[in-house]
């Protein structure tokens, strides 16, 4: 950690095989300044309901590619996706190196993957099994579509609708 007097910001974790998600809980982040070394990542940012400066500097508990890791400003949080240095390595057994029990860090079990479970869909459930410039790309971070929903899979009930009836007359 850091030894910032500000106070760190409410985080969320999760992995896959080839990366680290990350989610910092602060809506409105104004003066966003995110940083990758290979074995940390620091955030600074003034956000959340009583417009706070926080900051941290979480020491990770092994390598990534700082060149490939990317953050994300949604507005109603701070998206990090950190690409495993070693994407063919087991799951971490921690996100920090220190282990340390961080009140301000949790796990995001939205976003958990067990590592042994069969049939790994992808990343957030993306398909494919880890290609990181796909999954960047869906996510909308490397251009391309964004992955926008739409409708054309969903299957039309041919036998009509109850409400496309026509409408008795009234007496």
């Amino acid at each position: 950690m850091t030894d910032s007097a500000l106070p760190p910001p409410p985080v969320m974790w999760a992995q896959r095989s080839p990366v680290v998600f990350l989610t910092i809980n602060l809506e409105d982040v104004k003066d966003l300044n995110v940083k990758f070394t290979k074995n940390s990542v620091y955030f600074h940012g003034t956000g959340g309901i009583g417009k706070k400066e926080y900051e941290v500097t979480i020491p990770l508990y092994k390598e990534i590619d700082p060149d490939k890791s990317k953050s994300f400003n949604r507005e109603r949080c701070i998206e990090i996706v950190l690409a495993k240095a070693n994407q063919e390595e087991p799951y971490w057994p921690s996100l920090t190196s220190d282990k340390k029990k961080h009140h301000w860090l949790k796990c995001d079990f939205n976003k958990w993957h067990d590592e042994d479970d069969s049939g790994d869909e992808g990343v957030g459930g993306m398909g494919g099994g880890g290609d990181f410039e796909d999954m960047m790309r869906q996510m909308g971070g490397l251009g391309g579509g964004g992955g926008k929903p739409t409708f054309d899979d969903l299957d039309a009930d041919d036998g009509g609708d109850s409400d496309d009836e026509p409408i008795p007359d009234l007496e």
